[in-house]
Order: structure tokens, then sequence, then C-alpha cells
């Protein structure tokens, strides 16, 4: 299997989401990203422990509105449609 560029965007995008969401929590080691592939979307999927939700989301959820801006800005790159999901 031959890497293209697009899957190595892919993988950085969800590695950004996983350092950005890191630096923020208190539980480091329990951030989970994954990232389901569609056509044209891609949903990268965020969990992390129950007490760091609030730290992930933000206050009125602009530090959750922030992560899902770079991650739009990164894809666009790319020609492909990345959405951030926050799991509980």
């Amino acid at each position: 299997m031959s890497l293209t560029l697009e899957v190595i965007a892919m993988m950085a995008m969800k590695e950004l989401i996983k350092y950005i969401a890191q630096a923020l929590v208190d539980n480091p080691d329990k951030v989970e990203v994954t990232e389901v592939e569609g056509e044209q979307t891609s949903v990268i999927e965020l969990k992390v422990a129950k007490e760091d939700l609030g730290k992930v989301i933000g206050k009125q959820g602009r530090t959750a509105r922030a992560m899902r801006t770079i991650l739009s800005a990164a894809s666009t790159k790319i020609n492909k449609r990345a959405v951030l999901e926050i799991l509980e």
C-alpha cells in the first residue's frame, strides 16, 4: 500500500488534533483520536476523560470551535472536508 499525499495529510491532521487536546487536558494519556473516513468527508473523533471534557470544549465552545477551524483550514489544503466530533 502506497501512502498518498492525502493519506499522509489526514494522518497529520489526526495527530494535530491529538497534540492540541493533550496540551489542554489534565489526563493526556486518555486522549484518543480516531478517524472515520468517507468519500468526501472524514470525521475525526476525539475522546477525552470525562473530567477533561470541559477543557476541550471551552467557554461557550470556543476551544472546540478553534480546533474545528484549524482542522477545516488544514483539510481545505487537500480538497477534502474534515469534521471534528468530540465524544463523551
